[in-house]
């Protein structure tokens, strides 16, 4: 047979993409893949296929005819494991609490039920109920947070990376911003404050050095074209050693004698002094606030625990400015991350944030708390899966996460698994394939499946996921 015969032959014994949809039809599996998807599953599938009998008739001149069963079988498979929805729950088992490629804060269950209310209905996001005349979104947050910060105005955007673009924009565009060289940070996905402050049309002026600055290096750098004095907390590192930096207040007063402006990046935005929980001291709000700063910028996300965003509080007149920048129009939020944070903000005006914030609850939960947890955990296992997969208790350190308080370790206890004949990169990557997907991490050839964060509600099926491993 020659070389062009027996192509012809290998692409004939492919099914067609009708025949293979015929046998991949009425699989349970599938059966909330749109039909359109599945179409393109097979296609794709026919097309590696075909590529492979080419390959093979290349280099060996022959090849096996394909078994359109097999193919059929590929199909769902590749189907059933990427499933209807690419965005899906997972089990937290890292420690790390504010865990930014897991998502960051759990919302509140009241935060919750206002997107189930919100999203399922019409609502008064832009409209004045008592006029019927068009209102401001950002109305239904702004009491919240002048009442919470003690600020004169507050404006929210989709980020505190783009709160900080549109200050600066705002404010500083063509003009000269003095920030201090160890205050010059690189956020998550390798955005970094000096780029920021280019894209804003602001010109960057770096003063003091890595490790020390001083008040005088802020005054001496004070001239007729600044127009804004920035501080950058740095939220998710620390310098430490022979050390200097200039205050929230001495800054302002430096400010204020020189009629210019004090902006302070927050970053993580804590809203409750956590020293009684053996937290270091973290800036508030409201403290730096009533340090007299005129702009101060935070994440909604992080320490607050609500949904993503980038809340602005101060001065009204500078608040003024960024709320009709053109280019806030772009940076605006939706009505859903306006009822996840109205809730967020109306738990702390409650009083009662700590006991219902889940990221709050995490982070100051007893560690007799996630010892019994780990243990309930431990006893749901049968003896047969216990000893399959090694598992015993471990005590550990679990981290805050997410760019916040990076000096403080959280004491945990985690489920440890794996041996010799079970190594633990093996169980990880089994895990993560599962359903629910379980991320833990890796330590001393153990996986380790903390429980500071694992949910009480994710205890069955962790311990139903590790049973199918055994």
């Amino acid at each position: 047979m020659s070389k062009s015969e027996a192509r012809k032959s290998a692409l004939r014994s492919l099914p067609s993409v009708d025949q293979l949809l015929q046998r991949v039809q009425g699989e349970p599996a599938l059966s909330d893949i749109p039909r359109a998807r599945i179409v393109q599953a097979v296609r794709e599938v026919l097309a590696g296929e075909r590529g492979r009998l080419m390959d093979g008739l290349k280099r060996a001149g022959a090849v096996v005819p394909p078994d359109p069963d097999a193919l059929a079988r590929r199909v769902v498979a590749e189907l059933s494991r990427a499933g209807a929805f690419s965005l899906a729950p997972v089990i937290n088992a890292t420690g790390v609490v504010l865990h930014t490629n897991l998502g960051r804060a759990l919302l509140s269950p009241l935060a919750i039920e206002r997107l189930h209310r919100v999203g399922a209905a019409y609502s008064n996001l832009e409209m004045d109920l008592r006029s019927k005349e068009r209102g401001s979104r950002y109305a239904h947050v702004d009491g919240l947070l002048r009442r919470l910060t003690g600020a004169e105005a507050s404006l929210v955007v989709n980020n505190n990376a783009a709160a900080v673009l549109l200050a600066l924009e705002s404010l500083a565009r063509g003009k000269e911003v003095v920030v201090s060289r160890g205050e010059l940070i690189e956020i998550g996905g390798e955005f970094r404050i000096p780029d920021i402050m280019r894209r804003s049309g602001a010109l960057l002026r770096e003063i003091g050095t890595t490790n020390r600055t001083h008040l005088k290096d802020y005054a001496d750098a004070i001239g007729p074209e600044t127009a804004l004095l920035l501080k950058v907390h740095t939220s998710n590192y620390r310098v430490l050693g022979f050390t200097a930096q200039v205050s929230t207040r001495e800054l302002v007063e430096l400010g204020h004698s020189r009629g210019i402006p004090v902006m302070e990046d927050l970053g993580s935005g804590c809203f409750v002094d956590l020293r009684p929980y053996g937290f270091p001291y973290e800036p508030t709000v409201p403290d730096v606030v009533a340090a007299g700063v005129d702009l101060v910028s935070f994440s909604g996300d992080k320490l607050l625990g609500g949904p993503q965003a980038g809340i602005v509080v101060g001065k009204a007149g500078l608040v003024e400015r960024l709320r009709t920048n053109p280019l806030n129009r772009a940076l605006r939020i939706d009505k859903l991350t306006l009822a996840a944070l109205e809730a967020t903000l109306y738990a702390y005006e409650a009083g009662n944030a700590l006991e219902t914030m889940p990221t709050l609850r995490m982070l100051t939960e007893p560690l007799a708390a996630v010892r019994r947890r780990a243990r309930r955990l431990l006893r749901r296992l049968s003896p047969r899966v216990e000893a399959a997969l090694g598992a015993t208790l471990v005590e550990g350190r679990a981290q805050v996460g997410g760019g916040s308080l990076p000096l403080v370790e959280l004491p945990t206890v985690a489920l440890g698994v794996g041996m010799p004949g079970r190594p633990a990169h093996e169980l990880d990557q089994a895990l993560r394939a599962g359903e629910p997907p379980v991320i833990g991490r890796i330590a001393d050839d153990r996986l380790l499946l903390d429980c500071r964060t694992v949910l009480n509600s994710d205890i069955p099926a962790l311990a139903q996921a590790l049973s199918r491993l055994a």
